[in-house]
């Protein structure tokens, strides 16, 4: 049973994920079969899951909230570590899907459910329309285990230095402290929208699927700002839906456009 906004929010995300990876990958089909926690941590069986990218909210990710650090000696100590929980370049390609449930769990579970996003990669890679620049895919950037745990690391360390970049970001583009967010002027949230789906689009190359990162980052922010997660959902689905396209970066009057939607939507909030 869902009991909060937030929770509905969340099982909207994970029933709209699943649809577009049904859409776009329709052989890669599996049975959905969700029970929520209390926390309203999605546990599925299937392709998208809690442990997909896609799913994770601000507070999962916000680095305010999950320490983190790693020198030199502590990502050789991930490496050894990762290595027994690698795939076979062979089973890799065979199963591209799940072959690396192992590693993402363990992550997951040893730093939290931000270190999910370690694959999310440019492109048409093991998640599509990700940032991650060092890790292609599965199938590709897969080899022998004592070559590919150092990347793993590599991958986790460049996702979490793109979270930590965004929290930077959201606290340089927020309105004023203690201003009520539909109290605030219109005009900085239109400034945020432009900014951050500008850098989102240069951060992922506007890739494949590109927009779907986009409006979760765009979600992210207004959950740094205090709003409820099933408004910001509300906002954000209004202000993109259907007007960012794969392969191709908006242009300006088409950013404009939905960066006032966004503003009017905050605004709008009562």
């Amino acid at each position: 049973m869902f009991t909060s906004t937030a929770d509905q929010a969340g099982l909207k995300r994970l029933k709209i994920a699943s649809q577009l990876a049904e859409e776009r990958f329709p052989s890669a089909r599996r049975p959905l079969d969700i029970e929520w926690s209390q926390i309203g941590n999605a546990r599925q069986s299937g392709m998208v899951s809690e442990l997909w990218a896609h799913t994770l909210a601000w507070a999962d990710v916000d680095p305010a909230r999950h320490p983190f650090e790693m020198g030199a000696d502590g990502a050789k100590e991930l490496a050894g570590l990762v290595v027994p929980l690698l795939p076979s370049a062979e089973v890799a390609r065979e199963n591209r899907w799940r072959s690396l449930d192992r590693v993402t769990k363990f992550l997951a579970s040893r730093y939290g459910r931000w270190a999910c996003g370690w694959n999310w990669s440019v492109g048409e890679g093991d998640v599509d329309g990700g940032v991650v620049e060092v890790w292609c895919c599965s199938s590709d950037s897969v080899t022998t285990p004592d070559a590919t745990a150092p990347l793993v690391v590599e991958a986790l360390r460049e996702w979490r230095g793109w979270l930590e970049d965004l929290a930077e970001r959201f606290a340089e583009l927020a309105p004023p402290g203690n201003t009520a967010a539909s109290s605030a002027d219109l005009w900085y949230w239109e400034r945020a929208c432009t900014r951050l789906v500008t850098v989102v689009a240069d951060r992922t190359q506007a890739e494949s699927g590109w927009y779907g990162h986009c409006m979760q980052v765009l979600r992210w922010f207004l959950a740094y700002n205090g709003i409820d997660e099933g408004q910001a959902e509300e906002i954000v689905q209004n202000a993109v839906g259907g007007r960012f396209g794969s392969w191709i970066a908006p242009d300006v009057p088409v950013v404009d456009a939905v960066s006032s939607r966004f503003a009017r939507g905050v605004g709008g909030i009562r």
